[in-house]
């Protein structure tokens, strides 16, 4: 065998060496922690002493707890949320200011909160919806009705408005997202339809709409993930209340390890949140990658 060869093979051999640094990163940071998750999901643990074994009865007691059913619940409300109001918004906005002369100035309010923290989104709209806050005091100012209204004091009420402020964050990059797709789009066939006739909603509608699926469906891929997690906002603005009105699952995960010490039950919540997130992601993808298929 030639010196080269020998070389070669050598090298082939020696190739996935170099991985075993990143693998072992990997498998610190990401597979313990999940392994070890999942143990104490099945066990009695309240962070110092050691774990005792308990079977399913986190798991059963999460699933006949009315507060965690309504987590569950509040979860799912912002899904449906976050996957309307913010791509709904982004995308007309994106729309509407794509080859404006002055779409990039357009845009730029709509931008400019997501570059502010979830925390600092939670200050902002937390001191706005107060019931001495900046939108009741502006619609008492303009008689209008509303002024004195507890606009986090009630459930499901202070989700929606919850939603309403992480929207006024999110709608910007849906936005960008969306106009980047937006310049993907070739120009003759937009052209073409133009020439035929096809204008306003109709042009949207048969051309720049089924042009935009894949951006589509990254960013309402995004917004389910994102709002599955969803933590800072809702601890910032009512802390999961009043009571347990607002929480989310997140929520309810960091209470139970973290305020109530039940590490066993915070596992078993984060576990039952992972697969749920993984779940829905899969099936959203394979839903946009099958009925692509059918489209092609």
């Amino acid at each position: 065998m030639s010196r080269k060869g020998l070389s070669s093979r050598t090298g082939a051999r020696a190739a996935p060496l170099f991985g075993l640094p990143a693998a072992g990163v990997v498998a610190l940071l990401l597979y313990l922690p999940f392994l070890w998750t999942t143990y104490v999901s099945f066990t009695s643990y309240d962070g110092l002493a050691l774990p005792v074994w308990a079977g399913l009865a986190n798991y059963q007691a999460m699933f006949s707890d009315p507060d965690l059913i309504g987590a569950l619940v509040n979860t799912l409300l912002w899904v449906v949320g976050m996957v309307t109001l913010p791509v709904v918004l982004g995308l007309l906005v994106a729309v509407l200011t794509y080859g404006h002369r002055w779409g990039s100035w357009l845009r730029l309010p709509f931008l400019l909160p997501y570059a502010i923290s979830g925390v600092a989104v939670g200050v902002i709209w937390g001191f706005v919806l107060q019931p001495d806050g900046a939108l009741g005091q502006a619609l008492g100012f303009f008689g209008l009705p509303g002024a004195h209204t507890g606009w986090l004091q009630s459930g499901p009420g202070n989700t929606l408005m919850m939603i309403v402020a992480v929207t006024w964050q999110a709608a910007g990059v849906n936005a960008l997202l969306f106009v980047v797709g937006l310049q993907s789009i070739p120009g003759e066939p937009l052209e073409a339809a133009r020439l035929d006739g096809a204008d306003g909603f109709r042009l949207f509608r048969h051309q720049l709409w089924p042009q935009l699926r894949p951006i589509t469906t990254v960013v309402v891929g995004l917004s389910i993930v994102g709002s599955l997690k969803t933590f800072d906002v809702v601890w910032v603005m009512t802390q999961g209340g009043p009571g347990t009105s607002s929480e989310t699952l997140a929520l309810s995960m960091y209470k139970e390890t973290f305020v109530l010490n039940d590490y066993g039950q915070g596992a078993a919540i984060a576990l039952f949140l992972s697969l749920v997130t993984f779940a829905a992601s899969i099936l959203y993808l394979r839903y946009q990658l099958g009925d692509a298929r059918e489209q092609a």
